[in-house]
Parts: structure tokens; sequence; C-alpha cells
């Protein structure tokens, strides 16, 4: 595959997967996930303290400071989106490049 079909093909991916986390995530289940209805079952939700980062601004699956609850959960999954992108493409550089290091310098036929 070449650079540029590369490029475009995650490039494509990408904005696949913005508009996803922009326009879908929005219509997730507001039912407690597994945990959090063990917890209401049992009886013991009411004990759980609020996290570190509970007043972060991307606590709560939103975004601190919009009002508008679908937007800021869709905003919420873009920024998820965006931060996994750049961590995973730091990796693969890291990855490329140590791997491009350890390489041997290819010789050419009957000089070795």
């Amino acid at each position: 595959m070449t650079r540029n079909r590369l490029a475009v093909f995650i490039g494509a991916g990408l904005l696949v997967a913005l508009a996803l986390a922009f326009f879908v995530s929005p219509e997730a289940s507001s039912s407690p996930d597994g945990l959090e209805k063990v917890a209401t079952d049992e009886g013991f939700v009411d004990e759980a303290a609020p996290h570190d980062m509970a007043d972060s601004p991307l606590a709560d699956y939103g975004v601190g400071g919009v009002d508008d609850e679908r937007l800021g959960t869709g905003l919420a999954g873009v920024v998820g989106v965006g931060v996994t992108f750049l961590v995973m493409g730091g990796i693969v550089l890291l990855v490329r490049t140590a791997a491009g290091r350890r390489r041997a310098p290819a010789t050419p036929p009957g000089t070795g």
C-alpha cells in the first residue's frame, strides 16, 4: 500500500470514528452499567464516594460547561477518539522508530 493510500485510509477511518463518536454516543443507553446495577441491587450504591476526577472537564461522559447534554456527550466522544488516536499514533511512531534502529543495514548481494 502506498503512503498516500495509507494516509487516506487512516484519515477516512478517523473521520468515521469521529462521526460515530459525535452522532452515536448521545444515543447510548442511560441504564446503569453492570457494576452500578449490582451496587443498586445489593443496596450499597449510596456508599460510593466521588472519585478524584469527578470535577474534571470530561467527567460523567460529558464536557463541563456545555449545557446541552447530547452535545456534551458527543463532544466528549470526539475528544476520546482524538486522544486515543494521538496516543496510538505516538506508540506506532515509537515502535517504528525503534524497529528501524534495530534493523541491520542491508548489504548488496555478493559484498558480504
